[in-house]
């Protein structure tokens, strides 16, 4: 992150208001537990929940890394099928 800061790229604040006590409160538990800062914690937490959206691996290729462990090997999708056609609700049988 200081190797960031060294060539010029500059940071965003962020402003969060309107926070349950409870949640801040939590938020202090775990930055101490983890021994940095509230502010530093926030950003962990954030990097961690935002960087899997960051990634541009297309759906299909994450779903499949994902479920590949419980994914039966010799699955294969069925044949499609053309759709029905739609009712025609003007029509009275």
């Amino acid at each position: 992150m200081h190797a960031l800061l060294s060539v010029g790229v500059s940071m965003a604040a962020l402003t969060i208001r309107n926070v349950d006590d409870a949640i801040k409160q939590s938020l202090r538990i775990r930055a101490a537990q983890h021994g940095v800062s509230m502010e530093e914690e926030a950003r962990r937490i954030l990097r961690e929940a935002l960087g899997c959206a960051a990634r541009s691996q297309p759906l299909g290729q994450r779903l499949k890394q994902r479920f590949a462990e419980v994914a039966a090997t010799d699955f294969e999708l069925p044949a499609r099928q053309l759709p029905r056609r739609p009712p025609h609700w003007d029509e009275m049988p």
